[in-house]
């Protein structure tokens, strides 16, 4: 279920607490979420469950022919609450994607809100659902060394993370052996810096949301959670962000950019003009095609 009303409001509070934002471009009006998620809703192929309650679950959707078909692993936003948006917001661009001969893993984890979530249960989550894939990967033809990780807003940030897990503290209850091995990361209006986004108070998401994310009780809560603190991923990364998006501020994108280039890593920040946030989540749209683009050339198409 997603609740865009939800999203605006977190969106218009954050907007408060750090006093009136700056105008949008005179000419550009934002997409709403309505835009979106009130046209037809396409359906993915199949589903599993990776645990016992209802979000620990993976929509796939295949695309036709023989494969073995590559792979984008995606990750939904919604400030990682669950009461805000579900894996179902990916339907569009999932849909676009097996179109055009991408299988998709749509993944779903359990939010701050939900029991079992924050820190460890929400990365644990996203952990143990993009390593399902090697579980399913014959029976569906899908080619693990083709995996691309792709999300949108909070998901950006876990799209990263998952590519950060082999550089994770050998201490932490989420380091993991042999994680599934990502080729690229696609980031769309991601926070990938949790301790840049806990002191941003006009990002979309709110500043408290940070802290049930990532738990307290540790000496360090960003160590194992934060992808800034994981640099270099040693994994290319690109960041494709809203010139005029109200949810993520574009200096949070540009500083993670800047460090990530001073740490080695390959990384790329494009910025699209006269887009918003829902736009990077809109098939149709100039954002969406060139986050189309980074994927299809990290895939080698």
């Amino acid at each position: 279920m997603i609740r865009p009303l939800v999203f605006l409001l977190a969106a218009a509070l954050a907007g408060c607490a750090a006093g009136t934002p700056p105008p949008l471009a005179a000419s550009f009006t934002p997409m709403r979420w309505l835009a979106l998620t009130d046209r037809p809703r396409p359906a993915p192929d199949q589903m599993i469950a990776y645990g016992a309650d209802e979000y620990q679950k993976v929509d796939i959707w295949l695309p036709e022919g023989a494969g073995p078909h590559p792979v984008v692993v995606m990750v939904h936003g919604g400030c990682w609450t669950t009461s805000i948006a579900d894996r179902s917001l990916m339907n569009w661009i999932s849909a676009d994607l097996r179109d055009r001969g991408v299988a998709v893993w749509n993944i779903d984890y359990r939010g701050v809100d939900r029991a079992g979530g924050g820190y460890p249960g929400t990365f644990a989550d996203a952990a143990a659902a993009a390593d399902a894939l090697r579980d399913h990967a014959t029976r569906l033809k899908l080619d693990t060394r083709r995996v691309v990780a792709v999300g949108h807003s909070a998901g950006g940030h876990l799209a990263l993370w998952l590519a950060g897990r082999p550089r994770l503290p050998a201490g932490s209850p989420l380091a993991a052996r042999d994680p599934l091995p990502i080729a690229h990361v696609v980031s769309l209006g991601g926070l990938p810096d949790l301790e840049a986004t806990a002191t941003a108070s006009d990002n979309g998401c709110g500043t408290e949301v940070v802290g049930r994310l990532v738990g307290t009780g540790r000496a360090d809560p960003y160590a194992d959670t934060s992808v800034a603190r994981l640099l270099p991923l040693g994994v290319p990364h690109t960041q494709i962000v809203g010139l005029e998006d109200r949810i993520i501020p574009i200096r949070l994108p540009r500083a993670f950019d800047a460090a990530a280039r001073a740490a080695g890593d390959d990384a790329t920040l494009t910025v699209v003009p006269a887009t918003g946030h829902v736009e990077l989540v809109a098939p149709e749209t100039p954002a969406w095609a060139a986050a189309r683009t980074a994927i299809e050339k990290a895939l080698g198409r």
